[in-house]
């Protein structure tokens, strides 16, 4: 199972906008009619509760969005690019790439939750949009503003009742197939599961979703052994069954080394409710020291469960308690309900920040940057056109009191121009 992810998302340029005249044979001073480009398409990602594994994101790597078509004459706007809908499994955390660290934006743990990832480009506006009574003839138009491109890292957590942990070779996929449909690797070598495997429980109409987290070793909080790869999936449980080899040479060490693990790394994961339980007292040797174990044990805030998964004695007890967990926490946690969540808004900012960095002013605002960029600066008029927004906007004042001179070099997100 690939549970980690990073990928490239862009949603669709924008189409450009045209210039064109309305001309028919008994019109002859058909004015501008030139129509606007449509808006791209946006990366959006879908968490679909069929999709299990992030293994078909991880082989494609690049996500655009489709562009949206150019205008064209007789005011005809063109078509806006489709959303690319990117289906990803329920419990997937999505972070990005920003400035050189990750920020994270969401849990994507319901089904049918979404999020734009990559936000589509405007189109562009065609010549009839600049008609006005001082001019008449436009021949100018905006280019389409580019989509959005980010590097988004996608980790998935899965999202179970119940998890079981313990060190290699406990038990925990025996535990797990015996108690659930699943059908995990089983063998009598430590390190058997090299994935977290997840089975339902049935319990008359109640069911408990259960997850085996592979076996932990000393200093797996520091990525020794499985470590974080599947540390992480045990965050999402309510409720934690920490197996407990019965003839191992100390089972109250393999306690406290496990429970340490989990503490160094993320307190709130050694805080969960747990339910320890001793297997294998199928063996005879094992069954003559239960009397001891609970002697050791008997710091637990409640009772240990004496389990044989081999057999299933005690079995039914352990599930049962382990439901009754779940229900009681579950009874306890307010759920409230999570809106959409967009990454980027489109620009809404109207503060203007002048900075000069090596001899170069930047001029950071998000509307003069989408001005910019949708201007074509081949164009002398829509050159002329946005030298008035620019003074309209207070740009141009901004940048006379930061000290800008004619000639010098003024840069408006990734285009850089000389100062007229």
């Amino acid at each position: 199972m690939v549970d980690r992810a990073e990928i490239e998302v862009k949603g669709g340029d924008g189409g450009n906008g045209v210039i064109s005249f309305r001309r028919e044979k008994f019109v002859p001073f058909g004015g501008p009619d030139g129509g606007d480009g449509g808006d791209g398409g946006s990366v959006v990602l879908l968490a679909d509760p069929s999709v299990k594994s992030l293994r078909w994101v991880s082989q494609k790597r690049r996500f655009v969005a489709e562009r949206g078509s150019h205008g064209s004459g007789k005011k005809k706007h063109g078509k806006r690019g489709s959303d690319l809908v990117v289906r990803v499994p329920l419990g997937t955390e999505i972070r990005r790439q920003e400035n050189g660290s990750e920020v994270f934006l969401v849990d994507l743990s319901e089904a049918g939750q979404q999020i734009v990832a990559a936000r589509g480009g405007k189109g562009g506006r065609g010549n009839s949009r600049f008609v006005t009574s001082t001019r008449q003839a436009p021949r100018m138009a905006e280019k389409g503003e580019p989509g959005e491109s980010y590097i988004i890292r996608l980790d998935l957590k899965l999202i179970a009742e119940v998890g079981i942990i313990g060190k290699p070779n406990a038990g925990k996929s025996t535990l797990l197939a015996v108690a659930t449909r699943a059908h995990p690797k089983i063998a009598d070598y430590p390190f058997t599961t090299l994935e977290p495997a997840v089975g339902v429980v049935e319990l008359g109409y109640r069911q408990l979703v259960m997850a085996e987290i592979p076996g932990l070793i000393e200093g797996a909080h520091r990525g020794l052994g499985l470590g974080h790869a599947f540390l992480r999936h045990s965050e999402r449980t309510k409720v934690l069954i920490h197996l407990l080899d019965g003839s191992s040479s100390s089972p109250l060490d393999d306690l406290k080394q496990v429970d340490q693990e989990l503490a160094c790394y993320k307190q709130e994961l050694a805080d969960k409710p747990q339910l320890v339980a001793v297997n294998k007292i199928d063996i005879p040797e094992v069954r003559q020291q239960i009397a001891e174990f609970k002697r050791q044990l008997r710091f637990l805030e409640r009772p240990a469960h004496f389990i044989s998964a081999a057999s299933g004695e005690g079995v039914p007890g352990l599930i049962k308690e382990a439901a009754r967990l779940v229900d009681q926490m579950a009874g306890e946690v307010k759920v409230e309900a999570e809106p959409q969540v967009v990454l980027r808004p489109l620009p809404e900012d109207r503060r203007i920040v002048v900075s000069q960095e090596a001899g170069v002013f930047r001029v950071s605002s998000p509307k003069v940057e989408q001005l910019v960029v949708m201007t074509d600066l081949t164009n002398a008029e829509a050159r002329l056109y946005l030298k008035e927004r620019l003074a309209r906007l207070g740009v141009t004042r901004a940048l006379e009191k930061a000290g800008v001179k004619p000639g010098d070099k003024v840069r408006f997100g990734k285009i850089e121009m000389e100062w007229q």
